[in-house]
């Protein structure tokens, strides 16, 4: 799939509680997205407690390829029910997106209706309204084509500003045409579109949000696709198969190890350049090669990129910006949607880990860590081993 669904979210507590009654969960599958809200009844432990087990049963029970129907019976039989105001401990809205033609459904029960954007404008989903052992749920369907935006919210946010000149909150009319209005001024990212909304929704509660409040919005657009080659192959005769994979890629290029730049630079017929300015608080140097985007060292840089993605929590704005080559490598993975490494296999003795395995290098350890740090961020990664 040439397009890529962009997936972002943000979370406000209620003022005052340290955790959030709102949880989000992404289940990724060959075929389909899918994205999970659930809103636990009141603030505070209790409601994370509620929301936490809601998103667990059904993730749990969605990458099992359990019918949906099974599903939200399953969750709706398991919640209990509020004695006094008769009504579930927790709600929750389920998006399912196919990945063959991007056509979606919604799920909803007792959450704010999704948000469709369409050319640009928001359109209210057609829904049939079914029931499930008595509860009304709503099931949305639609087509989400290039450029077109589906989000999720808890009703802290529809209900932001309650008590003040809004009277009721802000409310989903209203949240609909400030999204218009935040997409005629083009957009780029699911990010933009969620940061804007709850950017308004935290003025509106004053900055001390009255409940808890969630946004999780998806952003279909081109794939911005990244391939990283680090560490010479185990058989240097056999160089070529992952240099030739790596210079006809369509995307942006990057080399980690001074080796590795050493073998590319000999099929390129080039030297590489090293930017000595470049070198940072024991960073080594990056370097240049025509027609790659950056040339870093490998194993001290992997090790720094590692933990400064660990603190950014898969936020571009969360790192510490530095003409270095921590920084600019992390850049590229966190502003990529899908990611390929290729990693050599030949060990070097010099960094070699007494405490791994004889034929696990830190390098491939290092980015193991670092790919499984990736897929939590929502990016589509491969690796292969040469």
């Amino acid at each position: 799939m040439d397009s890529f669904l962009d997936i972002y979210q943000m979370s406000f507590n209620k003022h005052g509680e340290e955790l959030c009654g709102d949880q989000v969960r992404v289940v990724k599958r060959p075929a389909r997205t899918m994205v999970i809200l659930s809103d636990g009844l009141g603030s505070g432990v209790k409601a994370n407690i509620l929301a936490t087990m809601t998103t667990e049963i059904i993730t749990t029970m969605l990458r099992e390829s359990v019918d949906l129907q099974e599903v939200i019976d399953t969750v709706i039989r398991t919640l209990p029910i509020d004695k006094e105001r008769l009504i579930a401990y927790a709600t929750f809205s389920i998006l399912t997106i196919n990945h063959e033609d991007c056509s979606f459904q919604t799920i909803n029960f007792d959450n704010p209706q999704p948000f469709f954007v369409k050319n640009n404008k928001v359109e209210r989903l057609d829904v049939q309204v079914e029931r499930i052992l008595g509860k009304k749920i709503l099931i949305g369907r639609g087509m989400l084509g290039m450029g077109d935006f589906i989000g999720l919210i808890s009703d802290g946010v529809l209900y932001a500003g309650l008590g003040t000149t809004m009277n009721l909150g802000w409310g989903w009319d209203n949240i609909a045409y400030y999204m218009e209005e935040v997409f005629s001024k083009r957009v780029f990212a699911a990010h933009s579109v969620v940061n804007s909304v709850m950017t308004v929704t935290n003025r509106l509660y004053g900055y001390q949000p009255g409940d808890d409040a969630t946004f999780v919005g998806v952003f279909r657009r081109k794939r911005n696709k990244l391939m990283v080659f680090t560490g010479p192959p185990l058989d240097n005769g056999y160089d070529y198969v992952p240099v030739e994979r790596f210079l006809n890629f369509k995307g942006r290029k990057v080399i980690c190890g001074g080796t590795t730049a050493n073998i590319i630079a000999s099929f390129l017929n080039a030297e590489v350049e090293t930017d000595f300015s470049s070198v940072a608080e024991g960073v080594p140097a990056i370097g240049y090669l025509p027609g790659i985007d950056l040339v870093t060292e490998g194993i001290i840089t992997l090790a720094g990129v590692l933990e400064a993605l660990e603190k950014s929590g898969g936020k571009l704005a969360q790192l510490q910006p530095g003409h270095n080559g921590v920084y600019l490598l992390a850049r590229e993975l966190l502003e990529a949607d899908s990611i390929e490494f290729l990693v050599g296999q030949s060990i070097n003795p010099v960094y070699q880990n007494p405490l791994l395995p004889k034929n696990i290098s830190i390098r491939r350890y290092l980015v193991d860590q670092i790919v499984e740090l990736l897929n939590r961020y929502n990016k589509d990664v491969q690796v292969d081993y040469y």
